[in-house]
């Protein structure tokens, strides 16, 4: 096949379609694991195999509906600059505008967004590596009491295992999903055609049925049903890696099948034992060597599903911070080929305690179904209503076009989550209440550094008023040079009036320094970088990144001296603002906020080192700052 980069025409290439099993459909890929066991436990009595029947038609068409057509067809299309994700999505629709002192209510809608998937990225690893743990109970009944640890073990092992970054492992994970699917489609289909009846579900009709006559089952086979499309998320957030088209292919290539002939499979083979089956999953493999290898491999698919949920966090918060929502934390990046794959020591940290603490609080994946699915319904809604806008800001489609699509996915969304709200006391609190932490955090970082910058760069002094302070008889000029970090690229920073006021001498080449981020992924290396003189040896340089990179200083000041501003690294200094944060202003913040932004700005990462520069070229101006 021929490759045609991330494009959605013509061909794609074989490698792109294989790296997306193992990394956008690791999650989904694994809810065969518990989805129908879980089903299962709220069919109504007698009738069994019509109710399997539309169990299986309901996850059937929940698959194509929700996956197949609202995430392939549609979200996929919102790609910024060839990337996906919940901020490509806020950078698409527009909603954040300039520098304004509150956050709109679309802001906040996809900040929660974010923060669900952040919440996920706990839920996930916990109950996928729980699921397949538990398959030990039916090779070994007697090591019931040990499938927790065991669990936890794995956990703390793959957590472990993250600061060696994911190039080596991520090699072969797209051959062992492509095995784990074959594996999928090969046991479902052995049962199926032994149960050709199961094949009945395919027709709508029938998982309506069950729902019109068992009103009382509804909200509870709802809300199982949708561990179905667990995962479904990472079709849209993994798009730059893949390509839209290598997504699609791998989906309805190798996924769906693979998928449906398994949960067909499983519901085959519970009606042929009369619904007595314990776990519908790992009883499709006969007794003995293959079972056992069948839960080796879900052992492996378990921590290959984990861990794109893991990686797709670091990337999530480092975006959330290049865009000013979340305080700077260390980002080391784990391969020089590949910079989206980064590490965030602080992240994983959280991630490793989350998920290890939810498995010893829930104890069994039946018990963490009921968090799940809060999270993966509440991500969807946040969706769909984001795209409405993105159709009509970008896209360019009517009203009445926009309103007819994202009300079909809409009713869909708000159904599934309908079923789940119920689930709250049962452990749909955890989802919402890691949200609300993280959602309490980026909002009061974005709206107390707006404060800040409003307060930094009040002063008025413009580039012609600079450049004759710089040529005043007052002011000494000294060898060397002097960057100042200007968060605004038309201001001139506190720090640089400070420094003047303070020791009335300035050095003979001045840069005032902005590090701009873009509502764009990735800045071509060739637009990162702008300058151009003041005047009397002062500077300006402006360089740009997207919210998927992390700004180099250190490099950006190499480039500046190869393209002809004369500085001398070896004996530049780089001033900074060191805030000190002061309450009892009228900053427009809650009073708790103010306090938290100044708890938050303490235990940041400071920008000398987020900014990666020599340390002992760097001088912190402390300025207390009222808010």
């Amino acid at each position: 096949m021929q490759t045609t980069g991330h494009g959605s025409g013509g061909f794609v290439n074989k490698g792109l379609a294989l790296g997306a099993l193992g990394v956008v459909f690791g999650d989904i890929g694994t809810s065969p694991l518990y989805t129908i066991r879980e089903c299962l436990h709220h069919l109504p009595p007698g009738e069994h195999a019509q109710a399997v029947l539309g169990v299986l038609s309901l996850v059937f068409w929940s698959l194509v509906l929700v996956v197949g057509l609202k995430y392939a067809w549609f979200v996929l299309r919102a790609d910024n600059r060839g990337e996906g994700g919940i901020f490509a999505l806020l950078s698409l629709s527009k909603l954040e505008r300039g520098s304004s002192t509150t956050l709109s209510v679309g802001t906040i809608i996809v900040l929660m967004g974010a923060a669900m998937l952040c919440g996920e990225a706990i839920i996930t690893p916990a109950i996928t590596v729980l699921s397949a743990s538990e398959g030990f109970k039916v090779i070994w009944p007697e090591v019931d009491g040990f499938v927790v640890p065991i669990a936890c073990v794995i956990l703390a092992g793959l957590f472990a295992f993250q600061h060696h970054g994911t190039q080596l492992i991520g090699r072969v994970f797209g051959p062992i999903m492509l095995v784990w699917f074959i594996v999928l489609g090969g046991l479902g289909l052995w049962h199926v055609s032994k149960t050709p009846m199961v094949f009945q579900a395919l027709n709508p009709l029938v998982g309506l049925d069950l729902l019109f006559t068992h009103p009382r089952q509804v909200a509870l086979l709802l809300g199982s049903v949708v561990l179905a499309i667990t995962g479904v998320e990472a079709l849209y957030a993994d798009m730059g890696h893949f390509g839209r088209r290598a997504i699609k292919v791998a989906w309805y290539g190798v996924v769906l099948p693979g998928l449906t002939l398994n949960y067909f499979g499983q519901g085959a083979n519970v009606i042929a034992h009369g619904g007595a089956v314990g776990n519908p999953f790992l009883e499709l493999a006969p007794a003995g060597p293959i079972r056992l290898a069948l839960l080796a491999l879900s052992i492996v698919a378990a921590v290959i599903a984990s861990q794109a949920l893991i990686s797709g966090a670091y990337s999530l918060i480092r975006q959330a911070i290049q865009l000013g929502y979340f305080p700077r934390l260390t980002v080391n990046h784990t391969s020089a080929e590949h910079r989206g794959q980064i590490y965030l020591p602080l992240v994983n940290i959280t991630l490793a305690l989350g998920s290890i603490a939810t498995v010893y609080g829930f104890k069994s994946s039946t018990n963490l179904a009921a968090a799940y699915g809060i999270a993966v319904t509440a991500t969807m809604i946040v969706t769909t209503l984001i795209l409405f806008v993105v159709m009509q800001r970008a896209w360019r489609w009517s009203l009445w076009r926009a309103t007819v699509v994202c009300a079909f996915f809409l009713a869909i969304d708000v159904t599934f989550f309908s079923a789940n709200v119920r689930k709250f006391a049962d452990g749909g609190w955890l989802p919402i209440l890691i949200a609300v932490g993280l959602l309490a955090i980026m909002s009061t970082w974005k709206l107390g550094k707006t404060a800040i910058f409003r307060r930094i760069y009040a002063n008025e002094i413009t580039d012609a008023e600079l450049t004759g302070i710089a040529s005043s008889e007052h002011i000494t000029r000294v060898r060397g040079t002097g960057v100042f970090m200007a968060g605004n690229p038309q201001g001139t920073p506190l720090v640089l009036l400070h420094h003047l006021k303070a020791n009335k001498v300035l050095q003979e080449t001045v840069v005032l320094l902005s590090i701009v981020t873009e509502e764009v992924p990735l800045v071509p290396p060739d637009e990162q970088m702008t300058f151009h003189e003041i005047g009397h040896g002062v500077w300006r340089v402006i360089g740009r990144y997207g919210y998927m990179e992390s700004p180099d200083v250190a490099v950006l000041m190499e480039r500046v001296r190869d393209a002809g501003v004369p500085v001398k690294l070896n004996e530049a200094t780089y001033y900074f603002n060191r805030e000190m944060i002061i309450t009892g202003g009228n900053a427009q913040m809650f009073e708790w906020q103010k306090h938290f932004y100044g708890f938050l700005s303490r235990n940041a990462r400071q920008a000398r080192d987020y900014y990666q520069l020599p340390p002992m070229q760097i001088i912190e101006v402390g300025m207390p700052i009222q808010l």
